[in-house]
């Protein structure tokens, strides 16, 4: 596997990733953390555009995206019911999906990014036990909550 920015030929396979993981998290009991179409192809595009769109590639085929970004996430500024491990630095993962679960390629796609940068953040919903498990598993510890934008709460989770 592979690690490498995306192209505007994965954008077709990314969108069909973003479904199937919106499904999965349906059917897994975190039906509203990816709701009103988000992610999607303009997500994707977007991320792209920006240059922080990355693909994890095996044997040819894009099995993986996120949204890997080095500076401040603004909705990470304020933390409640706990604290970040530290106040350095950091690089942050969004919009991670995977095209087939339990082959590692979420953990393969994290120790990347760590190797990267070695302060990560994240957050997820608290209704998406398979992530939570899978942060946990790849030596993240939950950190507190925080608030997006639009006020939904997040749990929150660092590794250093």
């Amino acid at each position: 596997m592979l690690i490498r920015k995306t192209e505007p030929t994965d954008i077709a396979e990314i969108s069909e990733i973003y479904k199937n993981a919106k499904k999965f998290m349906i059917e897994n009991g975190n039906p509203t953390q990816w709701k009103d179409d988000y992610p999607n192809e303009e997500s994707a595009v977007a991320d792209m555009n920006a240059g922080i769109g990355y693909v994890c590639v095996d044997e040819g085929m894009v099995v993986a995206v996120f949204a890997f970004c080095i500076g401040r996430e603004k909705n990470y500024d304020k933390i409640y019911e706990g604290e970040w491990i530290n106040s350095e630095p950091y690089a942050y993962i969004h919009r991670i999906a995977v095209k087939k679960h339990g082959r590692g390629i979420v953990d393969f796609c994290f120790n990347e990014c760590f190797r990267k940068y070695p302060n990560l953040k994240i957050d997820t919903h608290e209704n998406n036990i398979p992530m939570q498990k899978v942060l946990l598993r790849n030596g993240f510890k939950q950190c507190g909550k925080i608030l997006l934008e639009n006020g939904e709460e997040r749990l929150a989770y660092q590794k250093i």
